[in-house]
């Protein structure tokens, strides 16, 4: 698939908790219908949220880990299109789909800016521009461990993430941290 220079990116709002059904349902008609160059992504942006000890019921004894990705904005969903008259039908007639975010029932696409703006990585980043690698010791840059030192444990460039090895109240813990949000450690 070839990126369609005029594609750009979109938001249709949603109702509230809609969000995973209309990008099922969007990618579904586009995959029948052989319209990836039209309608290229469609994306739900997520926050990861670090894993938090819940209590278990009584009867397992215990305690367990829960990992939540809480909706940076709830009730939209971003697709990066070009913008025609089918297109249009296509996502405005999804299940779902209150309508697209622009004046009456004109879309307005997002500019470059804003998009770099919403925080969301957009475009993923190649293994050799991370500028760090597994054993590296590294300092987080943003998020909720900005500051602290870690090791990279691992990378997962499809998930544009790494798990570091922190330590925490005298003890080494791993977190899964964006890679856009490490950088290495000078020597």
């Amino acid at each position: 698939m070839e990126d369609n220079a005029q594609a750009k990116w979109y938001v249709a709002h949603t109702y509230s908790g809609y969000e995973n059904k209309v990008k099922q349902n969007i990618e579904k008609v586009v995959e029948n219908r052989r319209l990836q160059d039209m309608i290229q992504e469609v994306r739900i942006p997520l926050e990861k949220t670090e894993e938090t000890e819940v209590p278990a019921e009584e009867e397992e004894g215990g305690r367990k880990r829960k990992k939540e990705d809480l909706k940076l904005f709830p009730s939209y969903v971003l697709i990066k299109m070009v913008m025609t008259d089918d297109t249009w039908y296509i996502v405005r007639n999804t299940r779902g789909v209150t309508g697209f975010v622009g004046p009456g029932s004109k879309p307005v696409p997002l500019t470059d800016k804003e998009v770099a703006a919403l925080g969301v990585d957009f475009v993923k980043v190649s293994e050799a521009s991370v500028g760090f690698e597994v054993g590296d010791t590294i300092t987080v840059t943003g998020g909720p461990f900005n500051g602290w030192l870690g090791t990279v444990s691992s990378i997962n460039m499809d998930d544009q993430t790494a798990v570091i090895a922190v330590s925490m109240f005298g003890r080494e813990t791993e977190a899964t941290i964006s890679v856009s949000q490490i950088k290495k450690l000078e020597d």
